[in-house]
């Protein structure tokens, strides 16, 4: 039955009440076929992709039978990237919103370890976190999982694929045998297919497509020789003139070079690697999400984990030599009901891995010169927005309503020129409108916030 609506299963009310609240009423697929395995107590393999509804799925679960009233881990979810897990934690939060008293842990690296183990200490029903830290507790004896009942294991094969396979196993032997595991992948290769072996018992399977709607994603490609690769992405950039493009290359060095050829043009481009610390990577994407980046450059690795809605493009610099890689990495673009736009460049030695591509998805890709590109007038691609740095957060009782309203009485700042908030334990992060960005700076640096006056800038500023 497609479709199906949530009303249909047997939820308690506080989590009929909650998706009421946030307007889900029919399932998505994999929601669909996965969530009455989930809530029978079934172990479980899903395989699908992110965006696909894989996080109300596990969590409409794991809260279903979570007891409030036991303050001890009850459920954990390992993800490959803490950007993930903040998402699942966030999303989480949303569906126990009508559930009292319910208190979620995120355990991730890139952070100090003691005000995690002091928020161990006051107790949690849920944990999500990634694997090094995780395990990092459970060897400081700060983490016990005695009293779990649900384990997730949320894009398996990026976690495999990051090197986490012992990581989990030990985490594993830490759980309890009498348990319900649920594992997600967006693709099901042979290490995972062992690592589900070893771990779940007796699993139930279920399978989304995750090739995606070609009347929602436009994909182009171009023949291009090596030595014009990185020129291209710039004339597809003035070509197409996306409002954000999430560029993907194969290695480092091609970032690194992508990024510094677009920014000697006035493009306003960042890119994300694994050697960044986390506060400096947190802060590019919040950059890109908030549009005060225009354009956020990549490998596989480096992006693995983010869900960037609202994107406009994705532009492949290298094609793929795995097809399914390239279907995900397309899949960024056309989230929702949006028109999505894929361009990707290809040398001949490439054209075999175009080959399989085009096997994967059961049809021929399209063509074009990349002589037919024309630059198109506009702004130069900045972002619409830049974002301002305020050092105070939530430890300082720091709320986005505080901020928005004293950039408004005080600072003189309409709504409408107040973008997207992101508020952490000891920053602020606000977009603003460029083209007012700068001359208000100086009236928004004095003005009191809570009875305070903050230090500020802008991040583009360092």
């Amino acid at each position: 039955m497609p479709n199906t609506s949530f009303s249909t299963l047997p939820l308690i009310p506080a989590l009929h009440e909650a998706l009421q609240s946030l307007s889900f009423e029919t399932m998505t697929p994999i929601q669909e076929q996965s969530l009455p395995l989930i809530l029978k107590g079934q172990d479980l393999i899903a395989q699908a992709k992110t965006g696909s509804g894989k996080t109300a799925a596990f969590g409409l679960g794991i809260l279903q039978k979570l007891n409030p009233s036991r303050l001890a881990p009850q459920a954990l979810v390992l993800c490959p990237t803490r950007e993930l897990a903040d998402q699942v934690t966030n999303e989480l939060r949303r569906l126990a919103r009508f559930i009292p008293n319910v208190r979620m842990l995120t355990l991730c690296g890139g952070v100090p370890t003691r005000p995690q183990t002091e928020s161990l200490r006051h107790g949690a029903h849920i944990i999500v976190g990634t694997p090094g830290r995780v395990q990092d507790h459970l060897e400081r004896e700060n983490l016990d999982l005695s009293s779990l009942h649900t384990l997730v294991l949320d894009e398996a094969d990026r976690m495999v694929d990051m090197g986490f396979q012992d990581e989990i196993t030990y985490i594993v032997e830490n759980c309890p045998s009498k348990r319900q595991t649920l594992l997600f992948s967006a693709t099901y290769p042979d290490n995972i297919q062992q690592l589900s072996a070893r771990f779940l018992r007796n699993p139930a399977q279920v399978k989304v497509a995750s090739l995606h709607d070609a009347s929602r994603i436009e994909q182009i490609f171009y023949t291009v020789r090596d030595d014009e690769r990185i020129d291209a992405v710039a004339k597809l950039l003035a070509h197409f003139r996306p409002a954000s493009t999430l560029v993907f290359c194969n290695t480092k060095m091609r970032c690194h070079e992508v990024v510094e050829h677009l920014r000697r043009l006035g493009i306003n481009a960042q890119t994300l690697n694994g050697d960044m610390e986390q506060r400096e990577r947190d802060e590019i994407l919040i950059q890109f999400s908030n549009q005060s980046c225009a354009v956020l450059v990549a490998t596989d690795v480096a992006s693995r984990g983010l869900d960037i809605q609202n994107l406009s493009a994705v532009i492949n610099v290298d094609v793929s030599k795995d097809a399914e890689v390239h279907v995900h990495r397309v899949g960024r673009s056309g989230r929702g009901e949006q028109k999505g736009l894929a361009l990707s460049l290809c040398s001949r030695e490439e054209s075999r891995w175009v080959k399989l591509i085009e096997e994967y998805q059961g049809s021929p890709v399209h063509y074009e010169k990349l002589s037919s590109l024309r630059p198109q007038s506009g702004r130069a691609l900045q972002g619409p927005m830049m974002t301002l740095l305020i050092q105070g957060g939530k430890k300082d009782k720091l709320r986005p309503g505080d901020l928005v309203g004293a950039l408004t009485a005080d600072g003189g700042l309409t709504f409408e020129q107040i973008g997207k908030i992101n508020v952490t334990d000891y920053s602020a992060y606000v977009a603003l409108d460029r083209t007012i960005a700068r001359q208000a700076f100086d009236r928004i640096a004095a003005i009191n916030i809570k009875g305070r006056r903050f230090r500020m800038r802008f991040l583009e500023d360092l």
